[in-house]
């Protein structure tokens, strides 16, 4: 829906107090702007800064329209003076710029002018531009679940749009009617690249016209009562008709794109020079001394005021401290869940064995009644009789209603991006989402899955992602290419996130209470052919928990060690029984835990044995077995008697033919072959 505002303010409708606060704003902003490149060529820092100029209507008017303790703010790299205009001053902005351990955004660990102020809920964005449209749809589900009032605003250039996961943001934030602005504000360029090679409409809010429960408005982005109307006519619609609103400014950039740009190379001077003679700092400056609002006596004082101003931001943040080296091991993983009744994650409980998808479903279940601030969504997970595709989450909607449980588009990076935002609403929120149908469909939620893993440490521990993400992992199916696959030796690359693996009912059920009782991303591994398999039925005890970094010895042995987890533990234990027969102990180590990885008892067992075998389900070239061969050579090199062998996958895709798919696969046999080998070397 394309609609035009009321007019709130005008010259006529404004008060003098209220000019004088934005003209200071806008001063305030403008010097900061151009004083950003001298750090970097004083070699003090600021490396990184897109100027605002040419945006400061529009930004002016998002920073004064956010409303402290209601509203949730996602500014993107070049919003400085939204960043001001909405309370940030301009100390924290300089020292945000020249990356000091004081800067409130980061603490000098993220990109300068990533502006942000967490204790105010103005958030700390990537430099994957654009990728906060579907944060702020999460927290926007979050304050419509939690009945806030409130908004939450995502600006960003226009050229941004253009990614794909916008496109789901505000298709998902239409469906769900969630009370979120998206601002565009759009000054024709992505980098050097014209805005008519990023869209085929001339202004890319118009792609949206067809999308139910939107509004759309355009407003003049260099003018700054229409962009106050506009602002102001968005927040007051999305508050009152819970809908997403669209503010498309139209800006114009007076400058290059950044400091590291050139934009001569592909504007000419005309170009450049009419972009210059549209400032709407220099505009709305004429404009208050051609109608007397201010005189130029006045305007002057202000300047003045402003001046001092920037010169003592910028006194006290040259005596601001560094960034310690030392602190970058600090707030990689939030503390995980204490153990306290199972610390090493065994137990010795008899009883009834448990199916491993019971094992998750009922733990789900109970974790759910104990906090009741815990949600979980995915595809096709909810639905009337129908708890998923394997029916892990069976029950669970009908238990705990539609608020709590319910169905995502096919979109895994909304999934799993509107998570990163919901957990942005209330540290005591826990998220669960079944990131795909099958583990080897989550690659495009790739994106915000990386995203997620560095938000802790790139908001120098502001911000923690309370997620769960289950993933239905592995083959032995029959299902080929995209039902086979395994993440774990390329997610366990990225810092901060917890991988585990389960390879019986009992672990499943322990690590999946602890990763929902933890602060912090867990990726959960849930090998897929052992959901109804005999052999990873277990007795569970009453709340097991199972800790991170705690591997299990599933088999005493005295030989040789293997380093198994998931599907392969179970043809492990079967050759390792094999073996027995031929007189070498065989001792099985289940790692359960990838990272963090548990490394001694890894140490410990391969000092007994002094031999190993590697064994995983996923390819042996580039699987994780690689890491665990390094770790082995450079910790336990003298202990060893032969050299650690591998067994795995296939460097091939896994086949859909059963025949191809056992060719592919590891399985007892190749186990037992690698152990003979092993033995006798």
């Amino acid at each position: 829906m394309l609609t035009k505002t009321d007019e709130n303010y005008s010259l006529k409708k404004t008060d003098k107090a209220t000019m004088e606060q934005w003209y200071t704003l806008m001063t305030i902003g403008r010097m900061v702007d151009l004083r950003a490149p001298n750090y970097l060529k004083q070699a003090i820092g600021w490396s990184y800064h897109a100027p605002f100029a040419g945006h400061d209507a529009i930004q002016l008017a998002i920073g004064q329209v956010f409303t402290l303790n209601e509203d949730h703010l996602f500014p993107y790299y070049r919003d400085m003076l939204t960043a001001m205009s909405a309370g940030c001053t301009a100390e924290e902005i300089i020292l945000n710029g020249i990356s000091k351990a004081t800067d409130l955004a980061s603490g000098g660990r993220h990109m300068s002018n990533h502006f942000a102020k967490p204790e105010w809920n103005i958030h700390n964005v990537s430099s994957c531009t654009g990728n906060h449209t579907l944060h702020a749809v999460g927290v926007a589900r979050a304050m419509k679940r939690y009945g806030h009032k409130g908004v939450a605003i995502s600006s960003q250039g226009e050229s941004s749009v253009s990614e794909g996961y916008c496109y789901e943001a505000i298709n998902g934030a239409s469906r769900e009617k969630l009370p979120v602005i998206f601002v565009f504000q759009d000054n024709g360029y992505g980098i050097s690249v014209p805005k008519d090679v990023q869209c085929a409409n001339e202004f890319v809010a118009d792609n949206f016209t067809g999308l139910k429960n939107l509004r759309i408005i355009h407003c003049d982005g260099k003018d700054v009562f229409d962009s106050m109307n506009a602002m102001t006519a968005a927040r007051r619609h999305a508050l009152e008709n819970s809908e997403p609103v669209i503010v498309h400014a139209r800006c114009v950039r007076m400058g290059a794109h950044s400091n590291s740009d050139k934009h001569e190379l592909y504007r000419d001077e005309k170009e450049i020079s009419d972009a210059v003679a549209q400032d709407p700092y220099a505009a709305f400056r004429k404009l208050l001394l051609k109608e007397k609002i201010f005189t130029e006596k006045e305007l002057i004082a202000i300047d003045e005021d402003a001046k001092k101003t920037v010169i003592e931001a910028h006194t006290a943040c040259m005596k601001a401290p560094n960034p310690d080296p030392a602190s970058i091991h600090d707030f990689v993983l939030p503390p995980a869940h204490e153990c306290e009744i199972f610390p090493e994650g065994t137990h010795s409980h008899d009883g009834e064995e448990v199916k491993f998808i019971d094992a998750l479903n009922g733990t789900l279940k109970e974790e759910f009644r104990h906090n009741p601030d815990t949600f979980i969504w995915g595809q096709d997970m909810a639905n009337k009789e129908k708890g998923g595709i394997f029916n892990v989450s069976k029950g669970m909607q009908q238990e705990f209603g539609e608020e709590r449980v319910f169905n995502a588009p096919i979109a895994e990076d909304y999934i799993m991006g509107t998570a990163n935002g919901f957990s942005r609403f209330d540290k005591k929120i826990r998220v669960v989402v079944e990131g795909a149908e099958f583990a080897d469909y989550f690659w495009p939620a790739m994106e915000q899955f990386v995203e997620t893993t560095h938000d802790y440490w790139r908001s120098n521990g502001a911000f923690s992602p309370n997620i769960l993400v289950r993933l239905a992992s592995g083959g032995y199916i029959g299902g080929g290419i995209y039902h086979s696959q395994n993440l774990e030796g390329a997610l366990a690359t990225l810092p901060g996130v917890r991988i585990v693996c389960p390879s019986f009912a009992d672990d499943a059920a322990g690590l999946i209470r602890t990763a929902m009782r933890s602060e912090g991303m867990t990726l959960f591994l849930e090998p897929k052919a052992l959901y109804n398999a005999k052999q990873a039925m277990t007795p569970i005890p009453e709340n097991f928990e199972v800790p991170f970094g705690k591997a299990r010895i599933r088999r005493e042995g005295s030989d040789i060690t293997i380093l198994t987890y998931g599907n392969t533990t179970h043809h492990c234990l079967e050759a390792a029984e094999a073996l027995e027969k031929d007189g070498v102990s065989v001792e099985v180590v289940d790692l359960r835990s990838i990272s963090p990885l548990d490394e001694d008892t890894i140490m410990k067992s391969v000092g007994k044995t002094n031999r190993c075998l590697v064994v995983h389900e996923d390819k042996v070239f580039g699987g994780f077995g690689g890491e665990l061969v390094a770790l082995i050579t450079e910790k336990c090199f003298e202990d060893l008697d032969a050299p650690v062998r591998r067994v795995g996958s296939e460097f091939t895709p896994v086949g859909f033919n059963r025949i191809l798919e056992r060719a592919v696969l590891p399985n007892s046999d190749k186990v037992i072959t690698a152990l003979k080998d092993l033995a006798a070397y």
